[in-house]
């Protein structure tokens, strides 16, 4: 198994937490973002997307991220990212799609640079536009949090809402949003810290980090 990413990467992090949780290993496979690497002929002969992570195994290329992980589940079930109950199975989706869908999109690098770069705006205009989504979607998140009187974890143990959760709140954290309003986000965030998959995983303890 090979796991192509970029170590500062939410979605390439969120990948590694996954593959961690379930005890796999990988090999991984640095594909440099700031160089463009992910848009070579070669890196697009593997993934027609030009991003990452792209993972390989047994012959064969999986990219996006969340289908990654809904794969992972179904091809490994052991250690299993989703409840077992169906409406659990939901809110565990429900609130790591909310991140994935709300915030991925516009807060990926391509968008920031061109914010930037094609725009004009200046950093601190770019830094006011991330964390005005954060927010937007952390406060949802927070208060489904709230209404289940969620602890540590959304459930017993971290699975897929944690593995999208705290690449994000990496993110939080480096463009200064103020994280005094989701207490049950922080909360996770910090129990996780403690959990040795999600160690592993973090961007400083990558081979490509810098």
């Amino acid at each position: 198994m090979r796991l192509h990413g970029y170590w500062r990467s939410s979605t390439s992090y969120r990948l590694r937490i996954a593959l961690n949780l379930k005890g796999l290993e990988y090999e991984q496979v640095p594909v440099n973002l700031l160089s463009a690497e992910q848009r070579s002929g070669e890196y697009r002969r593997l993934n027609p997307f030009g991003g990452v992570p792209l993972l390989e195994f047994d012959g064969r290329t999986y990219a996006q991220s969340m289908a990654i992980l809904e794969w992972l589940d179904e091809r490994f079930p052991d250690r299993p990212l989703l409840p077992r109950d169906t409406e659990d199975r939901f809110v565990s989706r429900e609130l790591a799609m909310a991140i994935a869908t709300e915030l991925h999109a516009p807060l990926n690098l391509p968008v920031l640079q061109y914010l930037k770069h094609d725009l004009g705006h200046s950093q601190d205009q770019v830094d006011a536009w991330y964390r005005h989504w954060l927010a937007r979607t952390f406060e949802g998140l927070e208060a489904r949090l709230a209404e289940r009187g969620a602890g540590d974890f959304l459930f017993d143990a971290p699975g897929l809402f944690e593995c999208v959760l705290v690449p994000q709140f990496y993110n939080a954290r480096r463009f200064e949003l103020d994280l005094s309003a989701y207490p049950g986000l922080v909360r996770i965030d910090n129990a996780c810290s403690d959990v040795p998959a999600f160690m592993a995983a973090h961007p400083n303890n990558q081979p490509d980090s810098n």
